[in-house]
């Protein structure tokens, strides 16, 4: 599996810190990964709850997109406000 990738939940917000640290994106997953030549603990926040390696992507239902409230990796679950507010995931870029 040397060419496996450790992919990162990282927050557009913390993009910047992520890739100081040695983090690389992936145009095609659009997502971040860790490189072969990374200590994997430096991204330890960011890891998914399974520290998954290259897996596929579970499709959403179209029933849980529009859902008020969402059940993050940490097992908190949290409310929208806003009736029409989508929380941003990490999964994707927020304008595609």
């Amino acid at each position: 599996m040397a060419d496996s990738k450790i992919y990162l939940n990282v927050p557009f917000a913390q993009k910047d810190e992520a890739k100081t640290l040695g983090a690389r994106w992936d145009a095609i997953k659009k997502k971040w990964f860790v490189p072969a030549d990374k200590d994997i603990t430096l991204f330890a926040r960011w890891q998914t709850e399974s520290g998954a390696v290259e897996s596929p992507r579970s499709k959403t239902s179209p029933a849980k997109i529009g859902s008020s409230s969402r059940k993050t990796a940490a097992g908190v679950k949290t409310h929208a406000t806003v009736k029409d507010f989508v929380a941003y995931n990490g999964d994707a870029l927020p304008w595609d």
